[in-house]
């Protein structure tokens, strides 16, 4: 049991063990060094001095910047992450049984419902909630909220974790739109009568994302003449004029520039709405104001959501 040993006497800084546990994740010095939010050359100088400190080589360097653990260093990891779960439970427990509507709130969304709806609503929840500072985190991965990198999230999915608490908002619905340039030209209401038409699309690189795979399946790749990682850019470029795109209806339907080319939204884009906590947090006085403030807001925008045909939007207004 040198290994304990030798971790006891030489491992008394939970940075230390945080910085073994980002690396391993990453497997990477640059991947675990951004999990951080560190520098890369600092985190190559804690880990050098780390591993002189304890004695013993916790990583493997291999070519193209891959970090392996090695056994001394996945014992080590093993045991961060061990100590993170605890840490992390024990900060959901004494959250969530505050009962104060002060302090701070992480959330976290995608651009596109960031870009105009998701704003609005945090809006009426500022006016109504001064003592509540939310940082709102734009990104489109999935945010482990057990390990409180947020502490709300608005995905786009029912959640699985079965530690987690989620509430169904609305349907989303996607479809094609286009500038008004490109609806003189179209010849009908079907998709067939679109494929011969340009087309803003995704980052070949991109994976796992339903519109893209949709674009790939139904429109030849020659007639793609615009391409891009953000969808917020997406529908930049094609309220421009570049190409028509597959845009989810609340971010499209209200842009005047834009108009859509298939009157109904696409059956195989549909996703849902859900607005995501943990079970520990639900009951916490600033989660619980934003479930009801924003989640009912949102909930209340249903038809926009769902993309229903603007006329039945407006008479609903």
């Amino acid at each position: 049991m040198q290994i304990i040993v030798v971790l006891s006497s030489g491992m008394d800084n939970w940075n230390d063990l945080k910085l073994v546990l980002a690396i391993a994740r990453g497997r990477s010095l640059g991947k675990g060094a951004a999990l951080l939010a560190v520098n890369h050359s600092t985190a190559f100088r804690n880990l050098n001095a780390l591993e002189a400190k304890l004695g013993a080589r916790l990583f493997e360097r291999l070519p193209g910047g891959v970090y392996i653990p090695t056994t001394v260093g996945e014992q080590v990891a093993r045991t961060a992450e061990r100590i993170e779960t605890e840490a992390n439970a024990l900060d959901r427990e004494v959250t969530g049984s505050d009962a104060r509507l002060i302090g701070t709130l992480r959330v976290t969304a995608s651009e596109t419902l960031a870009y105009s709806v998701l704003t609005r609503q945090l809006s009426k929840f500022r006016e109504l909630h001064l003592g509540i500072s939310v940082q709102l985190l734009i990104d489109n991965r999935v945010f482990d909220l057990s390990r409180r990198e947020a502490d709300v999230a608005l995905r786009v999915a029912r959640p699985r974790e079965p530690d987690l608490f989620g509430k169904k908002l609305a349907a989303i619905g996607w479809t094609v739109y286009g500038c008004r340039h490109y609806a003189a030209r179209a010849a009908g209401t079907s998709i067939d009568a679109l494929r011969d038409m340009p087309f803003v699309g995704w980052s070949e690189d991109v994976s796992a994302v339903a519109a893209a795979d949709w674009l790939t399946e139904t429109v030849r790749p020659r007639r793609v003449v615009y391409r891009a990682n953000s969808l917020i850019n997406q529908f930049c470029a094609a309220r421009e004029g570049i190409g028509l795109a597959v845009l989810p209806c609340y971010l499209a339907d209200g842009e005047p520039g834009l108009v859509r080319m298939l009157p109904e939204p696409v059956a195989e884009l549909g996703r849902e709405l859900w607005i995501v906590t943990h079970e520990d947090l639900k009951n916490t006085a600033r989660v619980r104001a934003f479930l009801d403030v924003v989640g009912s807001g949102l909930s209340e925008q249903k038809p926009l959501f769902a993309g229903w045909p603007p006329t039945t939007f407006e008479a609903m207004s």
